[in-house]
């Protein structure tokens, strides 16, 4: 066993300070060593995926570094703040982890949690650090009166904490969950007195309300837990069914599923809700599969288009593949049992590109053979249609190729 001097052993230890509290100049290097360490004892860790040949990555990287040492500046409380880096090749187990598919990538980790999305700011030290001033803000809005709560604005969705003051461990809980869902719900909370009438003395409660869906909920697990008030509150947060707008279009399409969409009038909410309830009832299980959405027919008039409709068609029902768009044949059916689910399928398959090529599969096993032996003997090949799938306009809402390096790409 090896024997240290005191010297060698405080120069340890203080190495060990910085690796772990960030103590140096520029953006904290993260690896395998360190990693679930920082993310687990920080509010905010800021992280630069990067990689050494990725010349937007080297481009970025003294940006990266003045935005770190100006945070640490500014905010130097200790478990606050960290602004990190990671070298994506030599640590190829965090990248994996965190889905990292472009150089350089920008992520936000809340209390160890991974923010949905991505920062698209402006990459200057000044940007940067008003970023995280923002990220740090209250998220919460104090309740002053009950006459509040029957005024919150019904379009958005609400978390409220009714709680006997700020100091119970509830509301910590309740504050954390609250920054990592910011961006999704809006939140309040009331405490003693003024709220005494919406819960028992002595006791936390927290409920959920959607003006536009009458969604009402009360938490009933155990108020002390912040992965099951989180697991309830992010249900209820980021619904199964979502709205596409121009402003989310492009977090969506980067979550790289297809979208099985309902374009509807802007004034019609009796299909979202029947559309909803579909989704809910029978389609549940692909949600690991696909994003249901609804779209305004008005505002997204140019995928219509795509599809040889318009306005005066909808409400109607369209798969967007990111390669093409399929459109469901008669929308009165989509409510039909099993319906939905058997187009999703064929989409899956591949059944929905071959038959808008080739029309109807075979029905038979015999027929389909026959078709291939005609195919490949040259005497009868399956008229292909002059068509073909209208292409995906949803993709081009994506993220700009140019703004990064995309993995299994030449360098832009």
């Amino acid at each position: 066993m090896m024997n240290f001097t005191p010297f060698q052993t405080v120069l340890s230890l203080l190495m060990l300070v910085l690796q772990f509290t960030g103590i140096q100049g520029g953006a904290l290097q993260l690896d395998s060593n360190n990693f679930d360490h920082i993310i687990g004892n920080n509010e905010l860790v800021f992280i630069n995926f990067y990689a050494d040949w990725c010349r937007f990555s080297n481009i970025l990287a003294p940006t990266w570094d003045e935005a770190a040492d100006k945070i640490r500046e500014e905010i130097p409380d200790p478990g606050k703040v960290v602004i990190g880096k990671v070298d994506c090749d030599a640590q190829s187990s965090i990248a994996s982890r965190f889905h990292i598919t472009k150089y350089p990538t920008l992520k936000l980790l809340h209390n160890g949690q991974t923010s949905k999305r991505e920062y698209r700011g402006q990459r200057s030290a000044d940007a940067l650090t008003t970023f995280i001033k923002e990220q740090l803000a209250d998220p919460i809005k104090k309740i002053e009166s009950l006459d509040e709560i029957q005024n919150i604005e019904e379009t958005k969705r609400t978390v409220i904490g009714y709680f006997e003051n700020p100091d119970v461990p509830e509301y910590n809980i309740f504050k954390k969950v609250a920054i990592n869902l910011k961006d999704d719900c809006q939140f309040f909370a009331g405490f003693g007195e003024t709220v005494r009438s919406m819960h028992p003395p002595g006791e936390s409660i927290i409920s959920f309300k959607a003006g536009v869906s009458k969604e009402d909920d009360t938490f009933t697990g155990d108020m002390t837990s912040f992965d099951e008030i989180s697991i309830w509150a992010t249900e209820r947060c980021i619904p199964l069914v979502r709205e596409i707008t121009f402003q989310n279009a492009e977090e969506l399409t980067e979550e790289g599923l297809p979208f099985l969409i309902l374009f509807h009038s802007p004034d019609d909410t009796d299909n979202i809700k029947k559309y909803t309830s579909l989704v809910q009832q029978e389609l549940i299980d692909q949600k690991q599969n696909v994003n249901f959405l609804t779209a305004d027919g008005v505002q997204f008039a140019h995928p219509l288009h795509h599809l040889g409709k318009s306005k005066k068609d909808l409400p109607l029902i369209a798969i967007d593949s990111f390669r093409h768009m399929y459109l469901f044949p008669d929308y009165s059916e989509a409510y039909v049992p099993g319906k939905l689910k058997s187009f999703l399928a064929d989409l899956y398959s591949g059944k929905l590109h071959r038959e808008f090529h080739y029309g109807p599969d075979p029905e038979t096993t015999e027929e389909v053979a026959q078709v291939e032996d005609r195919s490949n003997d040259g005497n009868e090949i399956p008229k292909e249609k002059p068509t073909s799938p209208p292409e995906s306009t949803f993709k081009k809402l994506a993220p700009s190729k140019n703004r990064y390096t995309l993995l299994e790409r030449d360098e832009l």
